[in-house]
């Protein structure tokens, strides 16, 4: 019995007709922090509802599921399924199953919230956009000059329902390729340097320098268009929103195993209260700002999750008044990887 129930994928501990612990496998175990064999259910699980339906099999038999919270170290939510179990003999009365549900919770409300929240981005210029028609259909059928107007900002919004599904779609395209690690080899410094020309004109409008420091080459097992995308959007949020700095540094270094590239701006700075979340979906320090520079809340989640593919991270610094810094981070290409 103990070889079976340590066979199991999930915690699993077998309970007598007193509900003192027969026996426990390994996973209960590192569950409970503790080897709850020879002590009563109540030393492991300090849960009501589960003892009351322990008690409940125990007198009764059947079987019940019950949900089971565990709020430290970090939370958890597990559904506790019981069944009397007398049929194996006498010293074994009753099986708790602990089946973790944490994951499945955390993925259905990131779905739901991802849901909403793509609606209401895209709901917000589909509604401007039927104003602007219904307008020109009446009051503005035959004015020439509203019309012009109304066409202009009708393009706008459009093009910012564009921009969102294009990084929708590409989110979702990353994010099912995330268990693929990229086989090829880029080479950031280059990245680095086709970014500036693409965005030189960008640049050019919001009077900002971009500034390229690097020892050479830095080549990293990674996907060329994929990296191109982290630093652009690093880079183009930088030209954004701290242009007032009128300089972005983007710096190339090797550390150790690998390749580092920090893209410095001299703009206004980010709040520390923001930093935490400035790679959550849709999350803006200022919604307003951001729509009407045409942000869609999604730069630095799309950022996120390429480094995670490339096996790579990035670290944010920024205080107000003092700019912000963005620091990626990826292994560096091996030998048999050139």
């Amino acid at each position: 019995m103990t070889a079976l129930i340590g066979a199991l994928p999930d915690p699993v501990m077998l309970l007598d007709d007193h509900s003192v612990v027969y026996s426990a496998n390994t996973r209960a175990k590192d569950l409970l922090n503790m080897d709850p064999v020879g002590q009563h259910l109540s030393s492991a699980i300090r849960a009501p509802a589960i003892l009351e339906a322990v008690q409940n099999i125990l007198e009764h038999g059947g079987s019940m599921r019950v949900d089971y919270e565990l709020h430290v170290p970090v939370p958890r939510h597990f559904e506790a399924f019981i069944s009397a179990m007398s049929i194996i003999g006498p010293e074994v009365a009753a099986l708790v199953l602990l089946r973790d549900l944490t994951r499945e919770q955390q993925t259905e409300r990131m779905r739901a919230d991802f849901v909403a929240h793509a609606s209401h981005e895209l709901r917000t210029p589909l509604a401007s956009l039927l104003g602007f028609i219904e307008t020109l259909q009446g009051a503005a059928k035959k004015d020439e000059v509203s019309r012009e107007r109304f066409l202009a900002l009708m393009q706008t919004q459009a093009q910012r329902m564009k921009r969102l599904i294009d990084d929708l779609l590409s989110l979702s395209r990353i994010e099912m390729n995330a268990h693929q690690r990229p086989t090829g080899t880029a080479d950031l410094t280059q990245i680095a340097l086709h970014v500036r020309d693409t965005l030189a004109g960008l640049a050019r409008d919001a009077e900002v320098e971009i500034k390229i420091e690097s020892p050479g080459p830095l080549a990293v097992q990674g996907d060329w268009d994929e990296l191109v995308q982290v630093i652009q959007n690093l880079v183009e949020n930088a030209i954004k929103y701290a242009a007032s700095g009128k300089l972005i540094e983007v710096t190339g270094m090797r550390v150790g195993e690998d390749c580092e590239l920090v893209v410095r701006d001299h703009g206004p700075g980010i709040a520390e209260q923001h930093l935490p979340r400035l790679t959550e979906r849709f999350y803006r320090t200022n919604a307003q700002e951001s729509r009407s520079r045409g942000g869609t809340g999604l730069g630095l989640a799309i950022v996120k999750h390429i480094l995670n593919r490339h096996r790579g991270k990035m670290r944010i610094q920024s205080q107000l008044g003092d700019g912000s810094s963005f620091t990626i981070r990826i292994p560096a290409a091996s030998s048999k990887s050139k």
